[in-house]
Formats: structure tokens, sequence, C-alpha cells
């Protein structure tokens, strides 16, 4: 199926590693031109090295608003053209929210709810100013469904994603904008390093899925290519789940 993304341009944020990378080398593989940004230089400059020319890395703080509006200046000045924003940037502190310092949540907030935000409405003033069109993909989790123990900060930012999400979606849609959000459940990421160091943590958070197995980064990039593309034009405000499963049982 052709998914007429050859040409296009995207910016993905958090690219340098997990669902991110996955992200941009799907829309790659698909004929788009990327702008990767993440913190690392050194994943980034990994990604672009083996993209053919399809990536322009650059280096971004998600907690500097100037940085992460910006990337749309530097999409329109690298590639001439900006059609789709993959908001997949994100931070998730672990621990007892008795005892979490409160500038932890603040933190949280401003990387993954704020950040999406600003590049989100960068993106669109541009998109209006062009004549209108364009699909803002945000990531989201199964915690913007579900709030997790240990997981009080990310929880509040993911389900106020997944409010940004449809608020701006409606608000948008008559200039043709598109914003959907993707919910992944547990993927093979860095994120999961420690679980699946453990083979007993690794059984029970298993247990919890029904397809017993974490999905793959790879098995996310088809979906974002999906909603980045024009045959995804009908879709927008939506939530799409992609966790084997493991909300449906809840």
């Amino acid at each position: 199926m052709d998914l007429q993304l050859n040409g296009t341009v995207a910016i993905v944020t958090g690219a340098g590693r997990g669902l991110g990378r996955a992200a941009a080398e799907a829309l790659v593989g698909e004929g788009a031109r990327v702008v990767a940004a993440a913190r690392s230089a050194g994943a980034l400059e990994d990604l672009a090295a083996g993209s053919g020319g399809g990536i322009h890395p650059v280096r971004c703080d998600m907690r500097d608003a100037a940085e992460v509006a910006g990337l749309v200046d530097v999409a329109l000045e690298c590639f001439g053209r900006l059609d789709c924003v993959v908001n997949n940037a994100g931070i998730a502190p672990a621990g007892t929210f008795l005892d979490q310092d409160l500038e932890v949540l603040a933190e949280v907030l401003a990387v993954n709810v704020i950040a999406p935000a600003v590049l989100s409405q960068a993106a669109a003033r541009h998109f209006v100013a062009a004549g209108g069109g364009g699909s803002i993909i945000n990531v989201g989790s199964t915690s913007s469904l579900k709030g997790k123990a240990l997981l009080a900060a990310y929880s509040a930012s993911k389900g106020a994603l997944a409010r940004l999400t449809e608020a701006l979606a409606a608000e948008w849609a008559r200039h043709g904008i598109r914003v959907n959000l993707i919910a992944p459940g547990a993927f093979a990421t860095e994120a999961q390093a420690q679980v699946m160091a453990d083979d007993k943590m690794l059984a029970a958070r298993l247990r919890k899925i029904p397809m017993r197995r974490m999905g793959e980064p790879a098995e996310l990039g088809p979906l974002v290519c999906y909603l980045a593309s024009p045959l995804a034009s009908f879709a927008t405000g939506a939530c799409f789940v992609i966790d084997g499963g493991e909300v449906s049982k809840l």
C-alpha cells in the first residue's frame, strides 16, 4: 500500500532511541524526511548516519519552549516544508507520590504536556498559514487511559495529553489539521530495561498482557506512518491503543 508519504517532512521528538527512533526510521522508510530531535547528540548522529540523508538531527531540550517551537523553523529551513509532527519525547520517573518532590511533577508536565502543546501550536500556525492540512501525532501511553501506581506524575501527564489531543482535534479540524493519540503499552525499549533484566519481574509483567509478550518498537512505526498519511484523512481526535490487549481486560 502506498501511504503517499514520499517527499513529506516530519518532526519526531525523542527520536534518539526507543519508540521515537522507530517512528523516525519508519517514516524515512516510506520516503519522508525527518527532523529528529532529542537530548542525546550521539544517538541522533547514529540515527542520521543510517538514513541516507533522510534525517536531520537536532539536539533539543524539551523543557525549553523556544527550542521546541524552533523545530518548525528547522524543518522549513532544512527541507522547505512540514507535514507532520510526532510528539514522542517523554519522561517517567517512578516512585511513591507521598515522597516525591513536586518539582518532579512540574518537570514531567513540562516535558510530557507543555512541550507537545508548544510544538503543536507552532506547527499548526504554519499549517494554517500554508493553507491548512497537516497531521499531529501525540504519543501517549496506556497511562493516558488508566492511572498507574508509582507513576502518578506520568499518569497525570499522559491523561492530560489525551485531553489536549481531543481538544485540539476539535478546534483545528476546520483547518484540515488532524490530531491523534497513540497509546502504547509495554514495549521492549530502554524504558523497560529493569523489568526485562529480572526474570521474575518480566514474567509478572507479561502475565498482565494477553499476548504474553512486549511489543517491538518496529511494530509502532506502521501506525505512525498511517496517521501521518493522507490515507488517514478522516481520523482525528482518536486514541489508537497498541498494547497487546492489556487495556481491553482491565
